[in-house]
């Protein structure tokens, strides 16, 4: 292992929330009950009226920094999160999601150790309620070998248990208002040489219940990605074959990424 790499790594976390007081505060007791304590927690705000700030800061997270101010959107606010960030790997963890369990921040540094830092560490998901049952498992698996193909497939891995090598991020793509993530994450992949898969379940997803609208939206943005990194009679043939997977979807009543 060369000597620069030689020592755990530091993760930014990164929370961005917008009058997120009924979600925020599961985000926070899970932050704070890391065993691993190489982080720092930024949270961007874009300035909440309902008491978001105050239960951040009443948190007493000893490694968090708050910005607090107008933005564009969530994609922005991301970005505004990025360029704070002075961690080796960064995670993104919305409002109401949660880590798995307190060691989960241990078992991603332990891989990535084992792993001699690769590009893109990642994980299974789990959804879970406004009060932080478990629904079910997320409708789409983490595969054990990820690569730049893999997300032909859809986003097959959940943004939030994709942690990433800061210096392999760009910028979100603010043209996208809301699928930013998906065309963030492929483009991750292409500058990724290994990624190290963990067998576990690393993050709680806050089932949202997004509105028809905005996930259509959503998929429209989705297949305009897709088309763009695979080409379009390549995104149109896959669609195809998604129908089956839509309907079970559509079935199961949860919303989810």
């Amino acid at each position: 292992m060369d000597l620069e790499r030689s020592h755990a790594p530091l993760f930014s976390i990164i929370t961005v929330t917008y009058n997120a007081a009924s979600t925020l505060p599961r985000t926070l007791a899970s932050v704070k009950s890391q065993t691993c304590r190489l982080f720092e927690y930024i949270i961007i705000d874009g300035a909440s009226s309902d008491g978001t700030l105050g239960l951040a800061k009443g948190a007493d997270i000893s490694e968090m920094k708050i910005q607090s101010g107008k933005d564009k959107g969530i994609y922005d606010a991301m970005n505004k999160g990025l360029n704070m960030a002075k961690g080796e790997y960064v995670i993104f963890l919305n409002a109401g999601d949660a880590f798995h369990a307190p060691t989960t921040l241990q078992l991603i540094a332990d891989a990535i150790m084992e792993d001699d830092f690769p590009g893109i560490v990642y994980g299974q998901t789990d959804i879970v309620d406004s009060e932080g049952n478990r629904l079910g498992e997320r409708h789409l698996k983490a595969p054990c070998d990820l690569t730049l193909k893999s997300f032909r497939d859809g986003m097959l891995v959940c943004h939030q248990a994709f942690v990433a090598l800061r210096k392999l991020t760009g910028p979100y793509n603010l043209k996208y208002r809301y699928s930013a993530d998906y065309d963030w994450c492929i483009r991750c992949l292409q500058h990724s040489r290994r990624n190290k898969y963990i067998d576990a379940v690393l993050i709680d997803y806050l089932n949202e219940g997004t509105t028809t609208r905005n996930h259509r939206r959503s998929l429209r943005e989705r297949f305009k990605i897709m088309c763009h990194y695979y080409g379009t009679w390549s995104t149109i043939m896959k669609h195809l074959s998604f129908i089956p997977r839509y309907i079970k979807r559509r079935k199961s009543g949860i919303n989810n990424q």
